[in-house]
């Protein structure tokens, strides 16, 4: 009896270890069952059999588990060359239609095309309230330019950058972040788009307004509203070279910081000095009107604004001319010009 208990035990021990080890599975022979009763040899072999369908299951898992995680890793590696590749390719193409000068006319339409726009909403509002004997208000006309701003750099930022704006372009300069050798071209630019604004409004509304003109308001001084101009302008040019930095880029929310500056800008200082905050939108009006008596106010106040504004930003980020700040200035037409590898 005490035989055939040890042959038991001999044998669920076997089967065991068949079960534990690969290695072991499958070599129990006819000796290692010697003295053990058919039915118990019968237990031992069905054992022996789910241990194997248990330990195959576990090794297809495995395998399979093995394989997916190789195909995904071979996916990735494919995916991260093709980024690779495709970007290398549209970078070159990128930069050569940039650096191709005859391509410099998108640029030069978008700061055009985005001043224009920028202008009939800014004068237009004061235009169409005379017309409508005062249905516009004080409000929507400093809400309709900083509106429009939003817009404009929204979906015309990536061409040319969407300066709309002698002062910002010298500032964007003054960092590093846009050539110089492009700057006359864009100034031309908008102070065009701002006086065809005027002349459209003339033609359709009539020369009402004073076509939007921007001047001191009642009761103020030209000094006192040149340096409201000043102010005014400090705090936008700060804005767009703040949102536009590399330590600070906000991407498309930019847009909603710098056009809602603008409205919050004339909300509070409109009735000083117009909240110009542009040397283009002044230069519209005066022209068509022929009257610069004024003009002196939205052409020092704004360019002292931005001479500060642009050495704030070197003593809070440091020089400009990085990556981002480049990209923001010039667009996304093609790769920026940079001075620098930091962003």
């Amino acid at each position: 009896m005490s035989s055939v208990s040890a042959s038991r035990a001999r044998a669920t021990s076997e089967r065991k270890s068949a079960c534990r080890s690969d290695k072991t599975a499958g070599k129990i022979t006819r000796a290692s069952l010697s003295g053990v009763s058919v039915g118990d040899t019968l237990d031992t072999v069905g054992d022996f059999l789910r241990c194997e369908a248990g330990l195959m299951d576990e090794r297809d898992k495995k395998r399979n588990a093995d394989v997916d995680r190789e195909a995904a890793q071979i996916a990735a590696s494919l995916d991260e060359h093709r980024d690779k590749i495709l970007g290398v390719r549209s970078s070159a193409v990128r930069q050569l239609e940039f650096e191709d000068p005859a391509n410099e006319w998108r640029r030069v339409i978008s700061e055009f095309f985005g001043t224009f726009l920028l202008v009939v909403a800014g004068a237009g509002a004061a235009v169409v309230d005379a017309k409508s004997g005062g249905q516009i208000g004080r409000v929507a006309s400093v809400t309709a330019p900083g509106l429009t701003v939003m817009v404009v750099i929204l979906f015309m930022g990536a061409v040319s950058g969407a300066h709309l704006n002698p002062a910002v372009t010298v500032a964007f300069s003054l960092r590093g972040d846009f050539p110089w050798r492009r700057v006359p071209l864009y100034i031309v630019a908008q102070l065009v788009g701002a006086t065809v604004a005027c002349l459209v409004l003339w033609g359709i509304v009539g020369k009402l307004g004073m076509l939007g003109a921007t001047e001191p308001g009642s009761g103020t001084t030209a000094m006192q509203a040149m340096l409201m101009e000043l102010v005014l302008t400090l705090g936008l040019v700060s804005t767009i070279l703040g949102t536009s930095s590399g330590a600070q880029n906000v991407g498309f929310l930019g847009a909603l910081g710098v056009g809602g500056y603008i409205v919050l800008a004339g909300l509070w200082s409109s009735p000083i000095s117009g909240a110009s905050m542009n040397p283009a939108r002044s230069f519209g009006p005066d022209l068509v009107l022929l009257d610069f008596s004024n003009y002196w106010v939205y052409l020092i106040g704004p360019l002292a604004g931005t001479l500060i504004a642009v050495g704030l930003a070197y003593v809070l980020r440091g020089p400009g001319g990085g990556v981002t700040g480049s990209t923001s200035a010039q667009g996304k037409l093609g790769k920026p010009t940079i001075k620098r590898d930091q962003p």
